[in-house]
């Protein structure tokens, strides 16, 4: 059986493996929530291939989303960074 921690760092890494994720965290990290458009509009790419990477986000819990109206707004979870950082600050010794 897997265990849901190292489930959990897989979904973390694996949604900061790439750049276009890893810049949108960025942009949350700067302290405000952004609509999905605002956060996808630098990225070039259609609305729909944005959704899933923000979809990866969200699956990892980087990100969550909240609907007001017809506009949602995206926030960065820092949690799930914290617990990759202490996973990684344990390996340091390295």
């Amino acid at each position: 059986m897997v265990h849901s921690d190292a489930d959990t760092l897989d979904a973390i890494f694996a949604a900061l493996s790439d750049a276009t994720r890893r810049s949108v965290l960025e942009r949350l990290g700067e302290g405000q929530d952004l609509t999905v458009s605002e956060l996808a509009r630098p990225h070039g790419m259609s609305l729909t291939g944005f959704m899933k990477h923000l979809r990866v986000l969200e699956n990892a819990g980087l990100v969550s989303r909240t609907k007001e109206g017809r506009i949602v707004r995206c926030a960065l979870s820092p949690e799930p960074m914290q617990e990759a950082a202490m996973w990684l600050s344990r390996c340091e010794k390295f």
